[in-house]
């Protein structure tokens, strides 16, 4: 709006001769300010956080428990299945060992025929005691 329009008058005035025109607030006053906290109470307690979260700890280790004692019964039968066959791989192995320990004595009678008292297989430890070979194998060379 001009001054003109204001004053009704025509041509400037003084600021002085202006009507005083200030904003103010609204008829009624302004709405209060929030200044408080104010957190809504939505969501759950911190009991029920708390309880759910035990109950799931609870169902996890109840499913631990029984996943051990399934592995603790697939272990036992794997167990129980190498007890069956075990003398049976033995009498293998020892038909093995047998044949190999046969060779073993006649290559060592034809290397050391013309040593004078040499007797084949005997041991040449004192000990009195019998010893399998430890790797499994009588003359790992000769392969």
């Amino acid at each position: 709006m001009t001054e003109a329009v204001i004053r009704k008058k025509p041509g400037m005035a003084s600021v002085k001769d202006m009507p005083l025109l200030q904003d103010g607030p609204p008829p009624g006053g302004f709405p209060p300010i929030r200044y408080a906290r104010r957190i809504p109470n939505s969501g759950p307690s911190a009991t029920a956080i708390f309880l759910a979260a035990l109950g799931a700890f609870c169902y996890g280790m109840y499913q631990v428990g029984k996943g051990n004692k399934i592995r603790r019964a697939i272990k036992e039968e794997k167990y129980a299945a190498r007890r069956a066959i075990l003398p049976m791989l033995q009498a293998e192995e020892d038909e093995r060992f047998v044949k190999e320990w046969k060779k073993y004595l006649e290559e060592e009678a034809r290397i050391m025929k013309d040593v004078p008292g040499w007797k084949v297989g005997e041991s040449v430890y004192n000990s009195g005691r019998w010893m399998p070979p430890a790797t499994g194998e009588l003359r790992p060379d000769v392969w």
